[in-house]
Parts: C-alpha cells; sequence; structure tokens
C-alpha cells in the first residue's frame, strides 16, 4: 500500500514526520509523492498562528477529495489534531483517525483501525513523550538533520498556544539524544541543529539544571558531524557555561537564535515575556563579547494588542543599535484560547503589516550592509545543491540555518555533492545572498 504523507510546520514538527515515516516504512508501506496514486493519506498539522491554521484546514480538505478516489484512510495528525480533534472529525466526515500530539507513535495502528472501518480520535497525555524506536526518515536531503531535544513549553507567553497543545516542558534523556545522533552521523548528517520549543531549559527537568552545554559537548565527541547549530535560545536562559560553549567547540556554530518578539518593556510585560530591553541589550553585549564573530538571529511580533506607535519605533531604534544579523517578522495573530486574544485594543491588520514593512525594510538595510562587508573574507560553506543548468552551487556558511536564512551561490564548474563542504572567497552579494567563488 502507497502512502502519501504531508508535513506542515515547523522543524520541530517534520522531526515527529520524520519518526512516523520510519514506522511505516518499518511495517512495509511504501511512499509516494502523487496523491491521486496514494490509498493511505497523512497530514500532520500545525496551527500556531492563523495562517498555519488557514493551510492546515485547506490541506485536509483538499486531500478530503481523494477520498472519493483511490485513497481508503485520510489521517490527520499534530497540533490541529490536538487542539480540535474532536471538531475535525465532525466537520469533515472523510478524515478517519485523528491523532493528538503524544499519539503519533500509534500511527501504524490507527491506519489499521481505519482501513478497518473504525473513525475516531486518539490522545495521550501530554505528559508524555512518543516511543517510535524506528529511527528517522530524513526528509532534509540527508547532509543536515534537527534533533528535537525536549518537548513542550512552562513559558505560557500570552500570545501563544503551544503550551496547551503540547505540553509542559519535557526533555528528552540524554542517553536517548545522543544515540538518536549517532544514528543520523551514521546516515550520513554533518550537520545537527538542535530543536525544541526552548532550547536553553534543557535537562532542567530531568537532572536538576540547565544541561544543553553538557548535551551539545557529548554530541561534539560524534565523529561524522561537523556542524551542530543552536535554535530557539529564549534570551533570559542563556548562560555562561553555554556561551563558553558554543565559544570553544569547534563543531558549534557561532550562530544562535534568540526570540526577543519586542523591544518594548510595556509590550514584553504584556506578552507575558521574561525580559526587559535593558536585560536584552546586557545578554546580547555580554554573546559578542565572548564570541566576536558571532551571528544572531532574531524574530519580532509586530501588533500586539496595545502596541502604539510610540512603542513600535522604540523598537525600530532597538533593531538600528543592536544589528542583528538575521531578523523575521511575524503580525499578532489572534489565537483563541489565549490570554492576548481577549486584550482591548486590538491592532487592526492594516496596520500590523505596514508595522513589519517598515521593520523588515530597516533590517534588510542592516542586512545588506553586514553582506557587502563580508565581500573579500573566505569562509567556509556547506553545499546544498546544484543551480540548473549553471555552473553553480547553492550552499551555506555556519551564519545561515536552512530556510530562514540567506545562502552562498558558489561559482565554480568543478563538480560538487550535496554535503560537501568547501572554502569560498566572498566576491559581492545580493539582498540577503552571498556569491563567492572557491578559495583553494
Amino acid at each position: 500500500m502507497k502512502i502519501f504523507f504531508v508535513s506542515l510546520g515547523c522543524d520541530k514538527n517534520l522531526v515527529d514526520s520524520e519518526e512516523m515515516l520510519a514506522l511505516l516504512e518499518k511495517r512495509g508501506y511504501s511512499f509516494t509523492d502523487d496523491e491521486t496514486q496514494a490509498d493511505v493519506i497523512i497530514i500532520n498539522t500545525c496551527c500556531f498562528i492563523n495562517d498555519a491554521k488557514e493551510e492546515s484546514v485547506q490541506t485536509i480538505l483538499e486531500m478530503s477529495e481523494y477520498k472519493k478516489e483511490n485513497c481508503k484512510a485520510l489521517i490527520v495528525t499534530g497540533c490541529m489534531a490536538q487542539r480540535y480533534k474532536q471538531e475535525i472529525l465532525d466537520e469533515v466526515p472523510e478524515v478517519d483517525m485523528v491523532l493528538g500530539t503524544t499519539a503519533y507513535d500509534k500511527i501504524v495502528e490507527a491506519i489499521d483501525e481505519a482501513l478497518a472501518g473504525s473513525r475516531k480520535v486518539e490522545t495521550e497525555s501530554l505528559n508524555t513523550l512518543p516511543k517510535t524506536g524506528a529511527g528517522r526518515v530524513l526528509t532534509t536531503g540527508g547532509h543536515y538533520a534537527y534533533l528535537k531535544i525536549a518537548e513542550g513549553c512552562n513559558k505560557c507567553c500570552t500570545y501563544c498556544i503551544i503550551p496547551k497543545v503540547r505540553g509542559r516542558y519535557r526533555s528528552v534523556p540524554m542517553e536517548e539524544l545522543i544515540a538518536q545522533a549517532k544514528d543520523l552521523a551514521d546516515k550520513g548528517v554533518k550537520e545537527l541543529i538542535l530543536v525544541a520549543q526552548e532550547t536553553t531549559v534543557y535537562g532542567v527537568d530531568l537532572y536538576g539544571k540547565k544541561s544543553l552545554h553538557l548535551l551539545v559537548r557529548e554530541l561534539c565527541k560524534i565523529s561524522g558531524l561537523r556542524w551542530i547549530r543552536l535554535l530557539y535560545c529564549y534570551p533570559e536562559e542563556i548562560y555562561d557555561e553555554l556561551i563558553e560553549t558554543v565559544r570553544d567547540e569547534e563543531k558549534v556554530c557561532h550562530y544562535l537564535d534568540l526570540p526577543i518578539q519586542h523591544a518594548s518593556d510595556a509590550v514584553l510585560k504584556r506578552m507575558g515575556r521574561r525580559t526587559t530591553q535593558a536585560d536584552l541589550k546586557e545578554i546580547i553585549a555580554k554573546i559578542r563579547k565572548e564570541i566576536p564573530d558571532i551571528v544572531l538571529r532574531t524574530t519580532l511580533i509586530a501588533g500586539f494588542p496595545g502596541e502604539t506607535q510610540e512603542q513600535h519605533e522604540e523598537t525600530m531604534a532597538f533593531i538600528d543599535e543592536l544589528e542583528f544579523d538575521r531578523l523575521g517578522v511575524f503580525t499578532y495573530s489572534q489565537e483563541e484560547d489565549t490570554p492576548a486574544a481577549v486584550m482591548p485594543d486590538q491592532i487592526d491588520e492594516e496596520t500590523k503589516l505596514t508595522w513589519r514593512e517598515e521593520l523588515m525594510e530597516l533590517q534588510q538595510e542592516i542586512a545588506f550592509d553586514k553582506a557587502q562587508d563580508r565581500e573579500g573574507s573566505i569562509v567556509t560553506a556547506m553545499v546544498e545543491g546544484k543551480v540548473a543548468d549553471e555552473n553553480a552551487y547553492v550552499a551555506r556558511t555556519y551564519g545561515d540555518a536552512p530556510n530562514v536564512d540567506g545562502l552562498l551561490f558558489i561559482q565554480t564548474a568543478e563538480e560538487l555533492n550535496s554535503g560537501d563542504f568547501a572554502r569560498v572567497r566572498i566576491t559581492g552579494s545580493a539582498e540577503y545572498d552571498l556569491i563567492g567563488e572557491l578559495a583553494d
């Protein structure tokens, strides 16, 4: 039987999808990229913001049409499945099974039950961690992979639904992560990207203290891995041992993702964030002092309830002063069942989009200037693939996480393979991307 699998949302969701694919492969299922030929369709959904929710709904409705053709079972998993489990079953009669965020390890049984005529919701306690034991089917090309080190979140920011659909913070035991990483390295993975709703408090629940630095040091011992990258590091949880580990371990990319969301103290307080603007400046200054070539990425929310023009301009000034290397901006999404959704003074969509555009225009100036400053330098880059019909390859530097940051285009007639590392001389830039040639 053939399975068509759709994975929506974030890289953490992608890890769940890859684990489900491994379970299905172990059972003997084959996969197809043609939904019209699928016996079973599985959709791993997202509902973090309204756009993601709409994409999930549209995908479910689109895939439900194939139940009129070859498809014998339609299964919905992931965050939207957890949040709207009964509504999905009630309102989309073509859906056979709905699996919650901690029940995806039951995917094989869910298919069996659906094919036998069952139609139901399957959930587990949000205090558990699914145990698949089947490894992963990598969908990232094989030279890089995500390692999800924890599930859930304890922060409970007022705009965020994640604690309700993913549960409280649960760290994956270190020995399990090391075993996963060794398996990924054996499969050819050279870059390991550590992800969680928040990576910086890894281990507190298991070991009584922040242990991300200890995990990273163990991962650095694994042969085959060349780069280890850290995402989703909450700024208030950055600690000295972690900074020292990023600085001193050769395999750790000098790159940190610090989601700050805003720079106005008043907005940060309403968001339920645990930093002030002064805190952020102090943390960033410390990181840059200890690791001068660090690349810092952040994200912002534009148009949070009650935000004023002055508070928006305060964030603009902060970004202009701090000059992040990488920055993304989301417009505020009014998510039901969150405290922010019922706050007064909701901002109209036009204002949100205007503020987002102004922040991105400012960041473009910063990013373009930084790119031009790199001309003439020599960097190590990982090759991602060839540009069709050109003597050029797409690559990434240590300062570029996949799918969210810029690219480096290497102009060469030499043959390179995905996953190769090359020394590249930067010869120019084009907006967020760099252009270069082989240095050796």
